[in-house]
C-alpha cells in the first residue's frame, strides 16, 4: 500500500472506506511506538524491500531522535535472518546465505 510519503511499504496499512480515516505503520505498532505520517519520508522499509525480496528477511523498526535533529523523529530498521539466524548489517543486500551471489551456471552438452 502506498505511504503519504508515496512509496509502496508492506507495513503501511490505510482503511478510507466509508468515511474511515484510518492510517498506520504495523512494524511501529508491532513495536509499541507511536507513528505519524512524517515518519514515512524517512523510513528505509521501502527501499529495502525494492532491493531485497528475500522470505526470510525480517525487519524490525523503531523511532529514534538523533542527537542533530533534536526535533526530528526517524525511523531506524534493525533486520535478522530467520534462515541463518543472525542479524543482518546491510538489509537492502541481505544475509548472503539464503541468495548466494554470483550465480553458478552450468553449460552441458
Amino acid at each position: 500500500m502506498k505511504t503519504p510519503a508515496g512509496h509502496e511499504c508492506p507495513y503501511f496499512y490505510s482503511d478510507y472506506h466509508r468515511g474511515r480515516n484510518t492510517e498506520e505503520c504495523r512494524a511501529l505498532k508491532a513495536a509499541r511506538q507511536r507513528w505519524t505520517p512524517d515518519l514515512c519520508k524517512t523510513c528505509a522499509v521501502p527501499a529495502i524491500t525494492r532491493a531485497n525480496a528475500c522470505q526470510s528477511l525480517k525487519l524490525r523498526a523503531t523511532v529514534v531522535r538523533p542527537w542533530r535533529a533534536l526535533l526530528q523523529r526517524r525511523v531506524q530498521i534493525a533486520a535478522h535472518c530467520e534462515k541463518s539466524q543472525r542479524d543482518v548489517p546491510e538489509p537492502q543486500i541481505g544475509c548472503g546465505e539464503c541468495h548466494a551471489v554470483p550465480f553458478s551456471f552450468e553449460i552441458k552438452d
